[in-house]
């Protein structure tokens, strides 16, 4: 494929050029990444942590990523997709990496890469690892981007492989069952080394997959675990238990799940990179997320929550129920068009008063319309449908009384989309 030259000088022309260098978006396959990764001379020579699974995954790799920085270590986190800039994506010591490395990243890849077509996700990787490389970290944390066994992250092998949760979501990749999807998740784990699974009643795909690789396999309920007391919580595993462990500072009952995941990996790790019990605790009280049931300060309250499948939006909704009294909650509600929007309607509706429906951008996102009339499918009427996700934040903000809450969910566009409302809204009060 040859393209026409075009500047390279800053981050945003290197993205553009990545966007097209592969004629599809999403093209499963490690064959590229593999070729790629050879002539750049890539080599793993510390720790790797890869995280995959449905949902949690990017909570447990920030609790995983500020638990290493509080022991002291230099930790690379890749996750995907970003909010509101690519650098959120590549982080080196608690912080994106600056444009300027991400440029000089790119440049490798672009030159180790020859004709090759890699996808977007699969440069993004690669690059992010040159500059993990370049910066000297001693651990790599990796959250996979769609699936696993396929994925450009599994070109790495994980030192420990992690799943969370597993339910059904992009089943035009990884199949139409939770078993289907559970052997692609399962393609992360490695013989030998440690696997752990943060579903409690994970798919018998993966609990197959594992066994037949001889992969060090540890599940949630079974072979580690969390008991949940009034104000603390106690984990525990093969090696004892820990208690008075204050909660995580991520919202949300399910957050121990995935606390007591991140804290089993890093004991399968303990040789390497040992952590003590007082890295744990300062890790979760100090872990932050933005778009996890993320609730600003203010009024009325703001929740951000960029759960896209129905498992999501079921905890979402448990998050919901769990806080204080709201007279009335308004949604901010967009989702890309292959995602299971009924699903995802039905497991929240109960907790729903209103309804402002958002159009999201690009080809998969569905329109404001569309959304509203699959509501009515539910018997719910939509109270008015916005171009996009800050006009629809911006009439909530008008509509809700001052103790209503106002909930954006349904799709990382649509809590980006709400954050840069919130955001212009600031810059105008200060000026």
């Amino acid at each position: 494929m040859i393209l026409a030259p075009i500047s390279r000088d800053s981050l945003q022309d290197w993205l553009a050029h990545i966007e097209r260098l592969h004629a599809q978006p999403i093209a499963l396959g490690l064959d590229r990444v593999l070729a790629v990764k050879r002539a750049l001379g890539a080599e793993q020579t510390v720790p790797v942590i890869t995280v995959g699974g449905t949902n949690g995954k990017g909570s447990t790799c920030a609790m995983l990523e500020r638990i290493l920085l509080c022991a002291g270590y230099r930790v690379g986190l890749y996750t995907s997709p970003h909010l509101l800039d690519y650098n959120e994506r590549v982080r080196i010591d608690g912080r994106p990496v600056s444009d300027e490395a991400l440029c000089a990243s790119f440049a490798d890849v672009e030159a180790a890469r020859g004709e090759i077509p890699l996808t977007y996700f699969e440069f993004g990787t690669l690059a992010a690892w040159q500059a993990f490389s370049a910066a000297g970290v001693d651990a790599v944390v990796l959250e996979v981007g769609l699936g696993g066994r396929l994925d450009a992250v599994n070109a790495f092998d994980a030192d420990c492989a992690i799943v969370t949760a597993v339910d059904l979501d992009h089943m035009d990749y990884l199949g139409k069952t939770r078993e289907a999807i559970g052997f692609e998740k399962a393609g992360i784990f490695r013989s030998g080394r440690p696997a752990i699974v943060g579903d409690a009643q994970p798919p018998q795909s993966l609990l197959d997959h594992a066994q037949h690789i001889g992969a060090e396999l540890q599940v949630l309920g079974r072979d580690f675990g969390y008991l949940a007391e009034q104000g603390q919580w106690t984990f525990w595993s093969r090696r004892g238990r820990r208690g008075g462990l204050a909660h995580p500072a991520l919202r949300g009952a399910i957050q121990l799940a995935n606390a007591s995941t991140a804290i089993v990996a890093l004991e399968s790790l303990a040789e390497r990179l040992p952590v003590s019990m007082q890295d744990i605790r300062r890790g979760l009280i100090e872990v932050e997320l933005p778009g996890r049931f993320q609730v600003l300060p203010g009024r009325p309250t703001v929740v951000l929550d960029v759960g896209h499948n129905p498992q999501a939006a079921g905890v979402l909704a448990d998050n919901l129920a769990s806080m204080a009294f709201h007279p009335e909650t308004w949604a901010v509600f967009g989702m890309l068009a292959d995602k299971d929007i009924a699903g995802v309607v039905e497991r929240v509706k109960d907790r729903i008063d209103h309804w402002l429906t958002a159009s999201l951008p690009g080809p998969r996102g569905m329109g404001g319309e569309a959304l509203a009339g699959i509501l009515a499918n539910h018997g719910i009427r939509a109270d008015a449908c916005f171009a996009s996700p800050a006009d629809a934040y911006l009439a909530a903000k008008e509509r809700a009384g001052e103790n209503d809450r106002i909930v954006a969910f349904g799709s990382f566009l649509t809590v980006a989309g709400v954050l840069y409302a919130i955001d212009d809204e600031r810059k105008r009060r200060t000026t």
